[in-house]
C-alpha cells in the first residue's frame, strides 16, 4: 500500500519536475530581456504625478537613444532587483515569521478540527463551513501552500461521511483558493499589487467582497454537486479504482490531533484582532507594507508566548515560518530584476506602447479581460502570486493608464489571472503538494476541477467588464 503511494507521489512529482524551475524560467526572462535591448528601439513615455501618484502621458512616447545592456549590467540585474523590492521581500519574510510562530502554538490546527468535528455531526453543512473557513485564511493571509498540512483532516472527515479523497481535498483547497481569488486584504497579492500600481493597499475591497462571495458560492456549489453524486453511488468516483487499490492517504497516523484550549481560542482572537488593526490603519492612518510587517512581527512574539513558547522556541518558529515563504519572497526580487533589464535599456515602454497600440482595437469594457488573458498565460510560468506582480504590474499599470482604465480594474486582472489557474496548472507548488498528500492522480484532478476553472474565469471576465464600465477606483 506504501510503495502504491510513493508511486503515486512520484507520478504527480515527476509530472511537475517535466516544466522549467519557475526560477529557471525567471532568469531565461532577464537575459532575453538583456538581449532585446539590442534589438528593441528603446523609447519613453512623457511621466506627470497626478494624486501622489506617477502616471504616463498618453500619446507622448518618443524614440530616444538606444542603451543596451551590459554584460555586467545583467549579473547585477538580480541584486539590483532585490534592493528594489527589498521592502516587499522583508514584508514578506516577517508575515511568514509570525505565521510560522502561530502554527507552531497549534491554535489553527486545533480551531480547525473543533469545527470540522462539530460540522461532521450534520453532513449537509460540512462542505459550505469547512470552505468558508478556509476561504476567510485564503483572502486574509493568502493561504496557499499552507493547506497541504489541513488536506488529510478534510480526506479522513469526508470519507468517514460516505464522500471521497476527491470531495475531502476539494473543500480544503478549494476554499482557500476561492477567498485567494477574493483577495480582499491578501497582503501577498493585492497588497503588494496595489503598492507597485500606487493605489490605496486594499482599496476596492467592498467589490471585490462581492465577487468572492459569488466565486466561494459556486465553489461550495460545486463540490456539494459531486459529493451527492458520490454519496449516492460510490463508483461515480473519479479516484474510486485509487481508493480500492489503496493508493489513497486517509488514515489517523497522517495527521496530528489537537484539541481546542482556552489557549488557542486567546491566540486566535489576538489574530483576528491583528487583522482587523491593520485593517483600520490602512484605512485610517495610511499605513504601509512597514506597518504591517511591524505590527505582524509583534503580534507573533506575543502569541508565542500566550501560546506557552519559550523565547528561543518562538524565534525558531518565527524562522521556520520565514523558511515557507523563502520560494515567494526571493522569486520577487528575481522577477523585479526582469524591470531593471527592461529599464536600464530603455524598451519597457516601447513594450508598453505596443502592447496599448494592439489594445486600442479593443472595445475599453473588454481590454480588462484581454489583461485576464495575459495574465492568465503568464500564470502558467510564474505562479508565485507576488513574484507576477513583481514581474507583470508595471507594465499593465501604464497600459491602464493609456487606456484610461481605472489602476484598480488592471490590479482586478492581474489578481484573478493569477489565482483562479493556480488550482489546475502543474508548475503550482502547492497543487502538487497536495496531491501528492492526497495520493490523487494530477490528471483525475485535472478532470475534477477544469469546469469549475472555467466557471471562474467567467465570472472573473463579467467582474471586470462590470468594474471597468464602473470606472472602479
Amino acid at each position: 500500500m506504501k510503495e502504491e503511494t510513493n508511486q503515486t507521489k512520484g507520478s504527480n512529482k515527476d509530472f511537475s519536475s517535466k516544466f522549467p524551475h519557475t526560477y529557471a524560467i525567471l532568469l531565461a526572462i532577464v537575459i532575453i530581456g538583456a538581449a532585446l535591448s539590442y534589438v528593441i528601439p528603446a523609447g519613453e513615455y512623457d511621466r506627470v504625478e497626478v494624486d501622489d501618484r506617477v502616471e504616463v502621458v498618453s500619446d507622448s512616447y518618443h524614440a530616444v537613444e538606444q542603451s543596451p545592456v551590459s554584460l555586467m549590467d545583467l549579473f547585477m540585474a538580480i541584486p539590483n532587483g532585490l534592493m528594489e523590492a527589498s521592502s516587499i521581500v522583508f514584508y514578506i519574510f516577517l508575515i511568514g515569521g509570525a505565521f510560522g510562530v502561530i502554527r507552531s502554538t497549534g491554535a489553527i490546527e486545533a480551531i480547525i478540527q473543533k469545527v470540522m468535528r462539530n460540522v461532521g455531526n450534520n453532513e449537509v453543512l460540512l462542505i459550505p463551513v469547512v470552505m468558508f473557513i478556509f476561504s476567510v485564511l485564503g483572502f486574509t493571509t493568502g493561504m496557499s501552500e499552507e493547506a497541504i498540512i489541513f488536506v488529510p483532516i478534510g480526506i479522513m472527515l469526508a470519507v468517514a461521511l460516505g464522500y471521497d479523497a476527491m470531495v475531502g481535498t476539494a473543500m480544503v483547497t478549494l476554499g482557500a483558493a476561492s477567498g485567494f481569488i477574493g483577495g480582499m486584504f491578501n497582503p501577498f497579492t493585492v497588497g503588494v499589487a496595489h503598492g507597485i500600481a500606487e493605489l490605496p493597499i486594499f482599496s476596492g475591497w467592498g467589490f471585490r467582497t462581492v465577487v468572492y462571495i459569488i466565486v466561494l458560492a459556486a465553489g461550495i456549489l460545486y463540490v456539494m454537486r459531486y459529493a451527492k453524486k458520490v454519496k449516492n453511488d460510490p463508483t461515480k468516483s473519479l479516484v474510486y479504482n485509487e481508493g480500492q487499490e489503496g493508493q489513497l492517504n486517509f488514515t489517523d497516523a497522517d495527521m496530528e490531533k489537537f484539541e481546542l484550549s482556552k489557549r488557542h481560542i486567546v491566540i486566535v482572537v489576538l489574530f483576528a484582532l491583528t487583522i482587523a488593526i491593520n485593517v483600520f490603519g490602512i484605512f485610517q492612518y495610511d499605513w504601509f507594507l512597514t506597518e504591517l510587517a511591524a505590527n505582524f512581527f509583534v503580534v507573533g512574539i506575543i502569541i508565542g508566548f500566550v501560546g506557552g513558547l519559550k523565547l528561543n522556541d518562538i524565534f525558531d518558529s518565527f524562522i521556520d515560518g520565514m523558511k515557507i515563504v523563502v520560494y515567494g519572497a526571493i522569486i520577487v526580487g528575481f522577477a523585479r530584476a526582469i524591470l531593471v533589464v527592461l529599464e536600464s535599456g530603455l524598451i519597457i515602454d516601447t513594450i508598453i506602447y505596443s502592447m496599448s497600440s494592439v489594445l486600442d482595437l479593443v472595445p475599453n469594457s473588454l481590454t480588462a479581460v484581454g489583461m485576464l488573458i495575459v495574465q492568465v498565460f503568464i500564470n502558467f510560468f510564474i505562479p508565485s502570486g507576488s513574484g507576477q506582480a513583481m514581474t507583470t504590474m508595471p507594465v499593465m499599470v501604464p497600459i491602464s493608464d493609456l487606456q484610461e482604465i481605472p489602476r484598480q480594474v488592471a490590479v482586478l486582472a492581474y489578481q484573478y489571472g493569477d489565482a483562479i489557474t493556480n488550482s489546475i496548472i502543474p508548475t503550482s507548488a502547492s497543487l502538487m503538494g497536495v496531491l501528492a498528500v492526497a495520493g490523487i492522480p494530477y490528471i483525475k484532478w485535472v478532470k475534477f476541477i477544469w469546469k469549475l476553472t472555467l466557471i471562474w474565469l467567467v465570472i472573473a471576465a463579467i467582474a471586470l467588464v462590470v468594474a471597468t464600465l464602473i470606472h472602479l477606483q
